[in-house]
């Protein structure tokens, strides 16, 4: 989401135990409130749930954090929500954005259900594994199981459905950069995507790795199961070029390191490379800052093509080095039609804000009706919703919600311009459409939103349960 190490000197330094909420006395015991005072306490009036990462232990102190926790929460029929209670994952959680605690994998999706709500799968960034916890029948989680990945930082996951005895679901990882290219940092991570069979039991069955040319933030199977999107936030970097092969004597850079979308096709299970796109390329004479691509879905429209849509926070700059604070553009969306083996675009940088009410336009969730969806700029602590008909979109309102955010520019009595705003991170909409649930990542909250056509409802929120920094990830069902 945001290349923080080279924008801010800001660090959050916070204590969290598994069972302690961020306190300065040690002794604060998280507690999980079961009944929610209506003295029924075994799940039976939920409807649903929701499930939210802490990527640790809300301390950031280096790429590995502490253990990794699922937080579970049931969820009623007017959306509010009612802890179940917190799950190891069995991994670490991992912080590859620089110490302050936001957005601290960059990605969305670190955490996911599968199609079918049997399973919740999770990345361990600290660990470089993912693990599966299977879904009981009052939402609660079981034991998870654990699997290694191919390379460093394990950040997005995706899954879908699978007509083979045995196995529920193909699934998908990306991992933030393979070893080599580690030490170089942000703008020199590579990574890799991986492919598993999930088996009806939770077990994981490898079925193979491919190589990125860039640092992926997001992996969405489409419907139907034939593509996949990998989106990029390096996408044009200047430090790509170190070591870059030009097969095709383009000169900058290697072929894709420009791509902040790639597009996979899958044949069971293994992956192949059909195109890649961008919306904007290094060296534009529009001095347009570079898309840093993190919320991405693929959705059918009216017409019956697919279509990837995909979020862009507007932080490399225009000659692929990465900007100050004060040097960050309005976000934008940017959306490409799956023809055959190829993109094409449909609309492209669209913006989510005007004089950098949008810098960070990072996560997006689809109403049920396709026809509308919103997007969370974390830096603003708000949410944008956008109209889309067969892959043109229109921003509808850029403020559908609004929270506590970030100053336009540095202040300047000293406090960093992360010391006020909530981090409005990643959401979800839950399987009936009915709310939103939006993750706040430097709060330690979750917001909850009734869904109304085309607007929002704020109906409260949920604290207590969570770190206040250092958390990614939150599915809904």
């Amino acid at each position: 989401m945001k290349n923080l190490k080279f924008l801010v000197a800001f660090l959050f330094v916070a204590s969290f135990v598994i069972t302690s909420c961020d306190s300065d006395d040690d002794n604060d015991v998280l507690v999980i409130d079961d009944d929610g005072g209506d003295g029924n306490d075994d799940g039976s009036s939920f409807i649903g749930a929701v499930y939210a990462m802490t990527n640790g232990e809300g301390q950031v102190d280096g790429i590995v954090q502490g253990p990794n926790t699922i937080v579970t929460y049931g969820r009623n029929a007017d959306g509010t929500l009612r802890g179940i209670g917190p799950v190891l994952t069995g991994g670490n959680g991992g912080d590859f954005d620089g110490g302050e605690g936001l957005d601290p994998l960059i990605s969305a999706y670190a955490i996911t259900k599968t199609r079918d709500n049997s399973f919740v799968l999770a990345v361990n960034a600290g660990s470089n594994t993912i693990s599966a916890l299977p879904v009981n029948d009052d939402f609660s989680l079981g034991d998870p199981v654990i699997q290694a990945t191919s390379a460093e930082g394990p950040n997005s996951i995706d899954s879908y459905p699978s007509d083979q005895d045995g196995v529920n679901s193909l699934v998908l990882v990306t991992n933030i950069t393979r070893s080599e290219f580690l030490a170089g940092g942000e703008p020199m991570h590579r990574g890799t995507v991986d492919s598993f069979w999930l088996l009806d039991d939770g077990t994981f069955q490898s079925i193979g790795s491919v190589d990125l040319d860039n640092r992926p933030s997001c992996v969405y199977i489409a419907p139907g199961g034939e593509y996949a999107i990998v989106a990029s936030i390096n996408a044009g970097a200047a430090g790509l070029d170190v070591g870059a092969t030009d097969s095709e004597g383009t000169g900058a850079t290697a072929i894709g390191n420009q791509d902040e979308v790639v597009l996979f096709g899958i044949n069971s299970g293994s992956l192949t490379r059909l195109d890649g796109a961008t919306s904007t390329l290094r060296g534009n004479t529009e001095n347009r800052n570079l898309p840093s691509a993190i919320g991405s879905q693929i959705v059918e429209g009216a017409d019956g093509n697919l279509y990837a849509v995909v979020t862009e926070a507007r932080e490399f700059q225009a000659n692929g080095f990465p900007p100050a604070f004060n040097a960050l553009q309005d976000g934008s969306v940017s959306t490409w039609r799956i023809d055959g083996n190829g993109l094409t675009a449909v609309s492209l940088d669209v913006a989510s804000g005007e004089n950098g009410t949008g810098r960070t336009a990072c996560w997006l969730d689809f109403t049920l009706d396709e026809e509308t969806f919103f997007v969370s700029n974390a830096i603003e602590a708000g949410l944008a919703s956008f109209s889309f008909n067969n892959g043109e979109v229109a921003l509808l309102d850029q403020t559908a919600a609004q929270g506590t955010g970030a100053p336009a520019t540095v202040p300047t009595d000293g406090t960093g311009p992360f010391d006020t705003t909530e981090g409005w991170i990643d959401m979800w909409i839950s399987d009936d459409g009915q709310h939103l649930y939006q993750l706040f990542g430097l709060d330690g909250t979750i917001g909850i939103f009734g869904i109304n056509g085309t607007s929002l409802t704020p109906l409260g929120e949920e604290s207590g349960n969570l770190p206040e920094n250092n958390t990614q990830g939150i599915v809904a069902i």
